[in-house]
């Protein structure tokens, strides 16, 4: 049963999603694909790069990786014609250029900001409550005894 199990895990992984016509002659070349594809991102799985995934979408992709390759590209040339067709989505590591920069920076600023907003209102009430309370006036001392005076009689 075991062996049963561990068959059905290796026919599972991710090893078997490139198919064997998809693979080139030249293992040089095959080599350079598998390590471009693994950091494609396969458009319909999401979070699985196109060298694990089943999806046809991931299959076109690893024959157009191919085909690039074949042709004479070089690896950056053959990942920029994926990004120039598909945008940058398609990567799993996101270049970093001026949009993606703002993004990844915009977390860590957000958090700044709202420490600093948190310390000027901490610093704030603080002012406020060392400020000099004067108590009641003599009218409102006299209201408030008056008030439980007559609590107290009932």
């Amino acid at each position: 049963m075991k062996r049963f199990v561990l068959v059905l895990m290796l026919i599972a992984s991710p090893l078997w999603a490139v198919e064997p016509d998809e693979i080139l002659a030249n293992p040089a070349l095959e080599a350079r694909a598998r390590d471009l594809s693994k950091g494609l991102r396969c458009l319909v799985c999401q979070n699985e790069s196109i060298d694990e995934s089943n999806a046809s979408l991931a299959r076109d992709l690893r024959i157009l990786l191919r085909e690039r390759l074949v042709a004479g590209d070089s690896d950056a040339a053959a990942v920029d014609f994926i990004v120039d067709r598909y945008g940058e989505y398609v990567l799993l590591q996101p270049r970093a250029n001026g949009s993606t920069l703002l993004l990844w920076a915009s977390g860590p600023l957000m958090l700044l900001l709202a420490g600093g907003m948190g310390i000027i209102y901490l610093r704030g009430r603080a002012m406020g409550s060392t400020t000099d309370d004067t108590g009641l006036s003599d009218a409102e001392k006299t209201r408030l005894a008056h008030i439980l005076d007559n609590d107290f009689k009932d």
